[in-house]
């Protein structure tokens, strides 16, 4: 009889193998000890071969030889992107903010298992914090892709109508989507009377503002006034609200942004306006 002896353990870091022996152990530990769904699994699952690709990407596969520049740097892909090569669209597409967020805390407890089992002596991870989700438009929107959203056929009907009326207020007069959704018909008709008066809005803490309505936007607001509007305010109950929804109430901040979103999709511009 031949005695076959045991294949010998790999040292801590040794291999290319050692990062993905990681999560799957890691894994195990969720389900065993943890036991958490087996949607959650996947979810960490997706997120740390995600993360395990990058770092392959970038010649490391050896988890102790993972530095808080690299979990920041894949934090940072996450959350803008990686542009193809051509310049045609994306090679990684950028996650919305929540799904960062998700990744990172995944990313977060593999390194602190591999602490707790003595795979790791230190944490790369420990400093690297999600991203708060965001609900204001952002600041640094490129002209190109401003227009990009502004150019995508609205649908037919008062939806649309009302679509395009509201791309219009937000980026023809820079108001946050809360400020958008908070104007009412009258305001907005005086600003339609008269230009130069300005769009009073109201922000922050109920802080007044005046804010100029350009030509684009009063177009699209008279249109959505005129054809789009009547027929949504009768289905409900008389809001004095500039935006209603399908059911004929003031169109709610997370309606409107879940429009934004949709018609970003549109124009091919994915999460980048999250």
């Amino acid at each position: 009889m031949v005695a076959v002896e045991p294949d010998a353990a790999p040292a801590p870091g040794d291999g290319d193998m050692a990062l993905a022996r990681l999560v799957q152990t890691y894994l195990d530990h969720l389900v065993v000890e943890r036991g958490v769904s087996r949607h959650t699994l996947q979810a960490y699952r997706r997120d740390l071969q995600r993360y395990t690709a990058f770092l392959a990407g970038e010649g490391v596969r050896d988890p102790g030889t993972v530095t808080p520049a690299l979990v920041a740097e894949h934090a940072m892909r996450l959350r803008a992107g990686v542009p193809a090569d051509d310049g045609d669209g994306w090679a990684v597409p950028p996650l919305a903010p929540a799904s960062v967020a998700r990744a990172v805390v995944a990313v977060r407890s593999l390194h602190r298992f591999a602490v707790d089992e003595g795979v790791s002596a230190t944490d790369p991870a420990a400093e690297v914090r999600p991203p708060t989700p965001g609900r204001r438009l952002p600041k640094a929107l490129r002209l190109d892709q401003v227009q990009a959203l502004l150019a995508v056929p609205p649908p037919d009907g008062p939806l649309g109508l009302r679509e395009a009326a509201l791309l219009e207020v937000l980026y023809g007069t820079g108001t946050r989507i809360s400020e958008a959704v908070g104007l009412d018909v009258d305001e907005v008709s005086r600003t339609l009377d008269d230009p130069a008066v300005g769009l009073r809005v109201l922000g922050k803490g109920r802080k007044e503002r005046l804010v100029p309505l350009g030509s684009y936007a009063r177009a699209a607001v008279t249109a959505y006034l005129v054809r789009g509007r009547p027929s949504l305010a009768a289905r409900g109950s008389g809001s004095p609200a500039l935006f209603l929804g399908s059911r004929g109430a003031r169109l709610s901040r997370q309606s409107a942004w879940a429009v934004l979103q949709e018609v970003a999709g549109r124009a091919g511009l994915g999460t980048e306006v999250s």
